[in-house]
């Protein structure tokens, strides 16, 4: 060593013995040449990386990627001129190397100096090519030559000092280096000059939609420097706009950093996953998706151990310079007192310790949250990928619901848990330097504080199970409440009509009453773990004082508690308190995280559809002579045999574990009846040639929609062959629209064509409809096509199929939701012989037969199997069943004709129908009002976020809702704990300042005080948390989600029909969800930290009263910062929020059209859709997380700015001060950092999670419809409406407020037990006018729509009124809201206002809306059923017996059905009632109305779906089951109504004709029925 630091009369050091400095040698051979030669390390690995990345000099790929290292050192850099200086100023300190390493070696100056500038030179040569590499590349710094540049410069300006100090600057290798300096200097600026924004250059990808979504610009964090990084500046723009104006989603777009994007991700997850599933297949073994999870991060966790473990080393760094700078005041009570140059660098020493912490702790912290997204964005694309290809078996068990919670709760607790599984490694190492360094102060003494440890880590692992397993069962309950409230929601309509609101709300509150039962255990489990934290330091050094006090001095006598070993020890107690508090934390997330894992996994290996099992052949386009056999047939079925129910016996594709092993047990026995159930297609044989034109016929129930399934694949096929040649269309009988413009819906994704497009409008009789909407085809459809009628929605997805091109459509039953005159328009323009699609082949299913004679083949199905087929003419001379349904139903066969019609008439969406697409709708002038209310073309309105902070009023709300009573306990009760946590480092501060001296006080009464001042803050910490989690949190909780589905249950339908589902479930999941765990937790934080702060402020004042002069310059900094981050944070939380919803919904969107997405391929536009969905949600996230960093480590450099002069303040009063006061005074300042910045990050929390509060709040404020009861219900006689007598006096109404009037004076009655019929064209106000009965629509500025208007202006008032006491019972409350203006309910008034409808005399108006309701009974247009046994949908609230439910079933003609199926009443009901027939469910309904006795029965065009038999058969039932009642009926076929008593004849919303229908058809040309009839050849009749 004395040959390597020759010549230098210090040597090696590390610190000179003659000034307090480093040595020459150890600043040559460490901060110079180590760094280098890291450097040098790292800068091959970035070459080789470029090399493998980028392909820059790979022969072998020469051609396909340039070789960057190779002919292109000319080439125009992406970084422009910076490039040229930089590498320049590179260049100049090689040179200035060379010169020194000349000059040293001729002065013979030491091998150490010789090494470093030597170990400089190598590593400035290779920073030469790769930053030509980088600048090849990329525009941005780069991050390695970034921190090898600042790296240089503190080495080398602490090298330039140290020559300085020793007098060598008139050396020759002086001037040599300083030059080097001044060249890396100037490069270092020119380095972090901001550069041009360039596109980042990718990997080359094979998948074309990941080279889509990889063109985009560089992100901001792409951009970002390595300076930029580790302040996290790169968010400061958005900071500073945020403060200065409300922050919109487009001014954090483009955030977040390229690789953790969704493709990206998706990519290494995925290919990690299907390689261990392949493996696991191969070796028979359990998949693990916990373990690919932690594969996939793969060398992103090498940094973030590497940040983890140095802020660990720094953490504790902090308790060390105590004890030094401590020692350093003691001794001036000494007759040797130190340098105080000592103290000032000790000083500056704590504060770049704090620093470093901070860099290091919050870089740990982002790239933990960066790999969270990425993994997430991975995880929920192989969700949804996956749910795009599961089986009908698996989509049965995995409901919208059930995968939903898969991507927004166990995909999130996995991003969660991915930030603390460093800490498993990082705790241990914690705890095991902390006793150490305890071990130095106390010796043996220090592992009573292990003993602790030992002790708690059981008690934490414990507390974890059980709150894991406590979250795992709120989780449960969730679930089930969340799955429910989603179909509630769905089906709203049919819960309005049928008054259920009521019964869905007990059974929604049982489900809650688990949750909060479960959230009550987690709360105590919480306020247990926050002793842990808080309570566990006093604890831990009130037993190790002790034991050090008793047995610490040598040979086991007392030991000496002075103010050094006091409170270092206490510092160090505080920082151990971190590891081992957040030790049931750790184990909580690591259980979550295992169990969240398991889920998903579960999800990922459920059974798929099988690809194989159709055959896709292209399309040759042969011409008609030269095609073989094979090539002229389009759809080819071969002894096909197909079943919904999964096969038995089907091995599993991997072995499973015991959980998912137990789960498929579940499910297995679930479906063991489904199994053993017969096919439900049987010996299919069936050739569709090229071209023709095939219909499918059958009764309800027979397989023709199970057919077009197995088609497309989405049965499982048992037996035989299919074949397709050619691309599909595919039209369901149930219309699938999406939330799109209008134009996007028809062109699907597809480049829009002119020509086509116009030709395809006009065909599908769309053209009209475009003329009367506010922006034409470029308005808004809403969610699930609510303001379309049911007609109008086929019209749009037959013009999406043939606007496809395929060459084969598959059309289930689009005619039947259409009238006749555009069921003529269709069949000629588009489906028929001399339509748009004449040369395509087409499998058509009808029930009409007015066509049929025009059909190319005929195929009759019946109970699962091909009856009969052949042409019209053929069937009809076989004089088989077909033969016999078309004489016995079609006039034209009466009369010896087989081309007479029986047409539909087009379904109307009642109070749907916002924007109506028909000729016959208002005028135009209507229609351009409809534009100004309506925004001209938006009908769901982007989601709001509330701007500013959060009010005082929804901090009130919250505070109300939790009492004031908790509220102010609880603010009191931490002032007093924070109060005994003074007064016990007071107490010690006392000891140790009279320790050794005549005040001393005895062990005895020290320790007692001591130990009673812990026990006090122990139990005043217990009660203020249970008293926040238990008591406040838990009410608040329960009354808010309370008074929200109360709310939102009374809603009106305009307000469902303009609100995406998945909007609202976001109140009700998430949301709650915060208001329920999140809001307690941090509400707790803001008052702990609150409280000690102040404390802290006062004791470090207290002990120097100097350092209160900067408490108003730091109250400003730390205002400064705080008001800038709220405002920014709040908006970034609000964003965030708000980005979730179009995930979800898009979620739910494409798990409703899966069918039609999988049978036209559209999967990979839809897989992108949800990864810019997914990247949007992920970056709002990212932004909110960096806003978050930017916040801590400006905060704790403030923080370090008090330790710095504290520290400083201590050393200039060393003499005055004393060691006690200084130790005190400096440990509460080392915490204080700490305390501040969560502070602020938990008010920020808390003003985030109150966002919640005020998300709810809004929702539970809106105007509610007409009264659930009313005070006039007592007074209505008994059993009314005892007659069904119905009357309309001038009545007129409206969808909503502003909108044209879609009924207009409409007068007529209704005679007890009379069967009307009600028939018009569409848009003509049919289902309109029935609606109003139910007063889903109320009378035009009637007394509740002046009411609601009335409400909606005075929006305060409204509030007050509902939250005036948030424990009202709901009948009390509607009663409330019920009282009306009695000047507005007189009858002469209501007729001048918008008439009024009476049943038996009694103004429905006046009749709240539960008894209205309760009373009618209805078939519904939209036949919709509930996930649950049969016996579930027609009785879901029990009211009836099995021998009634029978009975009712044998009336709607399903009782044999039904009792084929495995169960019977029993039977599963899948989701949206998928596994029935449209027909069936139709049937279902009809059921459902056969069990509620009422006197009035309304019938929506009921039996749209079902053949024409089956209708007859319905028919029969009516007139017989309902003979006593009043009926009246909207039908679709004109012959269905022929045998009512009356016809109200409705057009453009007035009443046109009301008579008999034998009297409207005898006045021929001057009837309006008459010419309906005619359309529908019934006039004959």
């Amino acid at each position: 060593m004395s040959s390597f630091c020759s010549h230098s009369y210090e040597g090696w050091g590390p610190t000179s013995a003659t000034r307090v400095d480093l040595t020459p040698c150890f600043e040559d051979s460490i901060l110079i040449a180590l760094p280098a030669l890291l450097a040098l390390l790292f800068f091959f690995i970035r070459i080789y990386d470029l090399t493998q990345e980028f392909g820059l000099c790979n022969p072998k790929q020469a051609d396909a990627r340039p070789r960057l290292f190779v002919n292109t050192w000319w080439k125009k850099p992406k970084s422009g001129w910076v490039y040229w200086i930089s590498q320049f100023c590179i260049v100049l300190a090689c040179v200035a190397l060379v010169t020194r390493i000349v000059q040293l070696t001729d002065e013979g100056l030491p091998v150490s100096s010789i090494l470093g500038s030597a170990s400089l030179l190598s590593a400035w040569l290779t920073a030469l090519v790769v930053n030509h590499g980088e600048s090849q590349v990329d525009s941005r710094s780069s991050t390695y030559l970034f921190a090898f540049y600042a790296i240089s410069l503190v080495a080398g300006g602490i090298v330039v000092r140290t020559m300085h100090d020793l007098d060598w600057t008139g050396q020759d290798q002086f001037v040599s280096f300083c030059v080097y300096y001044g060249a890396i200097i100037l490069g270092f600026i020119f380095e972090a000059w901001p550069r041009p924004n360039e596109a980042t250059i990718r990997t080359t990808q094979t998948d074309s939609l990941q080279a889509t979504a990889t063109t985009n610009s560089a992100t901001a964090y792409d951009r970002a420097n390595l300076f930029s990084r580790m302040s996290f500046h790169y968010i400061q723009s958005v900071i500073t706009r945020g403060y200065r104006q409300p922050l919109q989603e487009s001014d954090i777009s483009n955030m977040m950093p390229q690789k953790i994007k969704t493709l990206h991700s998706y990519e290494i997850v995925s290919r990690t996953w299907d390689r261990h599933v392949q493996k696991c297949r191969q070796t028979s073994k359990s998949p693990s998706l916990l373990w690919i999870v932690l594969k996939a991060g793969g060398r992103s966790w090498i940094p973030i151990m590497a940040f983890s473990l140095s802020s660990s080393v720094f953490q504790y760094l902090q308790p060390v310079l105590i004890d030094v700078i401590l020692d350093f005041i003691s001794s001036y009570s000494t007759d040797a007192p130190q340098q105080t140059t000592l103290g000032v660098i000790i000083a500056f020493g704590m504060f770049a310790t704090e620093i470093m912490g901070s860099a290091t702790s919050n870089q740990f912290m982002q790239l933990g949250y960066n790999l969270g997204i990425e993994l997430k964005s991975g995880l929920i694309s192989m969700i949804y990928r996956k749910s795009l290809r599961l089986s009908p078996s698996a989509r049965r068990h995995s409901t919208v619901g059930d995968i939903s919670n898969h991507m927004s709760v166990d995909v999130e607790r996995i991003g969660e848990s991915i930030t603390y599984l460093p800490l498993v490694v990082t705790s241990p190492f914690e705890i095991g330097l902390g006793i150490y360094l305890l071990y130095r102060q106390l010796g043996v003494s220090a592992f009573t504080s292990l003993g602790v440890v030992i002790l708690i880590i059981p008690v934490q692992a414990l507390i974890g199970r059980i709150l894991n397993k406590a979250k795992d069962k709120k989780l449960a309950a969730m679930d089930g409440r969340v799955r429910l409230l989603n179909e509630v929601l769905s089906g709203i309509k049919i819960v309005k009509l049928y008054s259920w609101e009521r019964s869905f709300f007990k059974q929604l509150e049982i489900y809650r009453k688990k949750e909060l039962h479960h959230l009550k255990h987690i709360g105590i489990v919480i306020a247990f773990m926050m002793i842990m934290y808080s309570s566990l330091p006093s604890l831990m050094g009130l037993l190790s004082f002790l034991v050090f006090a008793l047995t610490g001095g040598p040979g086991g006598t007392r030991g000496q508690l002075n103010a050094q070993t006091i409170f270092v020890s206490l510092t160090l107690f505080s920082r151990l308190a971190g590891p081992i508090g957040r030790a049931s934390q750790i184990i909580s997330q690591a259980i979550s995280f295992r169990v969240a894992a398991k889920r998903v996994q579960g999800f990922l290996l459920q059974e798929e559809l099988d690809a194989s099992q159709i055959e896709y052949t292209e399309f040759t386009g042969a011409t008609e002579g030269n095609e073989t056999e094979t090539e002229s047939t389009s759809i080819l079925v071969e002894h096909g045999t197909f079943s919904w129910n999964s096969p038995e016996g089907r091995p599993s594709e991997v072995s499973l574990d015991d959980g998912d092993e137990k789960k498929s047990k579940e499910l297995d026995s679930a479906t063991s009846s489904s199994a053993s159930s017969p096919p439900a297609l049987s010996d299919i044989d069936l050739t569709i040639h090229r071209g023709s034109l095939t219909v499918l016929m059958g009764r309800v129930g027979m397989g023709k929609s199970s057919l077009l399934s197995a088609i497309i694949g989405d049965m499982y096929k048992l037996n035989g062959r299919v074949r397709i040649a050619g691309t599909v269309a595919y039209v369901p009988q149930q219309a699938w629209i999406i939330n799109a413009t209008l134009r996007d819906n028809i062109l699907f994704g597809k480049e829009f064509d002119q020509d086509r497009y116009d030709n395809i409008v006009k065909a599908c009789g769309l053209l009209p409809d475009f003329k009367v909407l506010p922006a034409q085809d470029r308005t808004e459809i809403g969610e699930r096509g609510i303001n379309l009628s049911g007609g109008q929605k086929q019209r749009v997805s037959l013009a999406r199929a043939a606007y496809q091109n395929a060459d084969i459509y598959l059309l289930d039953d689009p005619l039947s939701a259409v009238d006749a005159h555009v069921d003529q328009h269709l069949w000629k323009e588009l489906i028929g012989p001399l339509g748009l699609l004449k040369d395509k082949t087409r499998l058509l299913i009808t029930h009409g037969i007015h066509h049929l004679h025009e059909i190319d083949q005929i195929v009759v199905i019946k109970d699962g199997m091909i009856q009969e087929s052949g042409n019209y003419t053929d069937l009809m001379a076989a004089g088989s069943s077909f033969s016999q349904l078309i004489t016995e139903f079609s006039i034209a066969g009466q009369n010896g004709d087989n081309a007479i019609p029986s047409k539909n008439s087009e379904a109307e969406a009642g109070p749907d129908d916002q924007l109506k697409l028909a000729t016959e709708i208002a005028p135009t002038v209507g229609s351009e009002n409809m534009a100004k209310k309506d925004d001209q073309a938006e009908l769901i309105a982007e989601e709001e976020a509330a701007e500013g902070s959060v009010g005082l009023k929804v901090i009130k709300h919250y505070a109300h809702a939790s009492t004031y009573v908790f509220s102010f306990l609880g603010c009191f009760m931490f002032i007093l704990s924070q109060a005994s946590q003074i007064g016990i480092s007071t107490w010690l501060q006392t000891y140790a300042s009279n320790f050794g001296t005549d005040r001393q006080h005895s062990l005895g009464l020290f320790f007692g005080a001591y130990a009673a001042l812990v026990l006090l803050y122990f139990l005043l910490d217990i009660t203020v948390n249970i008293i926040i989690f238990v008591g406040a949190g838990l009410r608040a909780s329960r009354v808010l989600h309370e008074t929200l589905l109360e709310r939102v249950l009374r809603l009106p339908m305009s307000f469902f029909d303009t609100t995406p589902v998945g909007r609202i479930m976001n109140r009700f999941s998430s949301d709650m969800d915060n208001v329920d765990e999140l809001l307690p937790l941090n509400i707790s934080d803001v008052f702990y930290f609150l409280t000690s702060v102040l404390g802290t402020l006062i004791v470090i004042s207290f002990s120097v009263p100097i350092f209160m002069a900067l408490i108003p310059v730091l109250a400003v900094l730390y205002l400064i910062i705080q008001v800038g981050y709220l405002r920014s944070s709040r908006a970034l939380k609000r964003i965030h929020s708000i980005s979730k919803s179009p995930l979800y919904q898009h979620f739910s969107e494409t798990l409703t059209g899966v069918s039609t997405i999988r049978a036209m391929r559209m999967d990979s536009r839809f897989i992108l859709e949800n990864s810019l969905k997914s990247d949007q949600s992920a970056n709002a996230y990212f932004a909110y997380n960096i806003a978050s960093r930017w916040l801590d480590i400006r905060l704790e450099f403030l923080g370090a700015v008090v330790v710095l002069a504290t520290a400083l303040l201590a050393v200039l009063a060393r003499e005055s001060l004393g060691a006690s006061k200084a130790g005190l005074a400096l440990s509460y300042a080392a915490n204080l950092t700490f305390l501040i910045t969560l502070l602020v990050k938990s008010y920020g929390e808390v003003q985030n999670q109150l966002v919640s509060v005020e998300r709810i709040q809004e929702y539970s404020s809106k105007e509610q419809e007409a009264p659930a009861v009313m005070i006039n219900d007592d007074s209505l006689p008994d059993g009314w409406p005892g007659g069904g007598r119905i009357e309309f006096r001038n009545f007129s109404a409206r969808y909503r407020q502003g909108m044209e009037l879609i009924i207009k004076d409409v007068s007529f009655e209704v005679l007890p037990g009379e069967k009307i019929g009600i028939v018009g064209r569409t848009g003509a106000g049919k289902s309109s006018l029935t609606l109003a009965l139910f007063r889903i629509i109320e009378a035009a500025n009637g007394p509740w729509e002046k009411k609601s208007l009335r409400l909606s202006m005075e929006t305060e008032k409204f509030k007050e009124v509902a939250h005036s006491d948030a424990t009202m019972d709901l009948s009390t409350m509607e009663k409330s809201i019920g009282q009306v203006d009695k000047t507005s309910m007189d009858e002469g008034k209501r007729e001048d206002l918008g008439g009024m409808i009476l049943i038996d005399g009694i103004d429905i108006a006046t009749v709240g809306l539960e008894h209205l309701r309760h009373h009618l009974a209805i078939i519904p247009q939209d036949p919709i059923l509930f996930a649950g046994t049969v016996r579930d949908n027609i009785d879901p609230f029990s009211h009836c017996s099995d021998t009634e439910l029978w009975q009712a079933l044998e009336r709607a003609h399903l009782q044999s059905h039904i009792s084929s199926l495995p169960g019977g009443l029993s039977f599963e009901v899948a989701q949206n009632g998928d596994n029935f027939s449209v027909g069936q469910r139709s049937l279902i309904c009809l059921a459902r109305a056969l069990l509620r006795k009422t006197k009035i029965l309304i019938l929506d065009e009921a039996t749209a779906a079902v053949d024409v038999e089956t209708d007859e058969l319905i028919q029969r039932t009516i007139r017989k089951e309902f003979k006593d009642r009043t009926i009246l009926t909207i039908a679709h076929r004109i012959k269905t109504v022929m045998d009512s008593d009356k016809i109200l004849v409705l057009e453009q919303g007035r009443v046109q004709e009301f008579d008999a229908p034998q009297v409207l058809l005898e006045k021929k040309g001057d009837s309006l029925f008459f010419q309906l009839a005619k359309q529908s050849g019934q006039t004959s009749l």
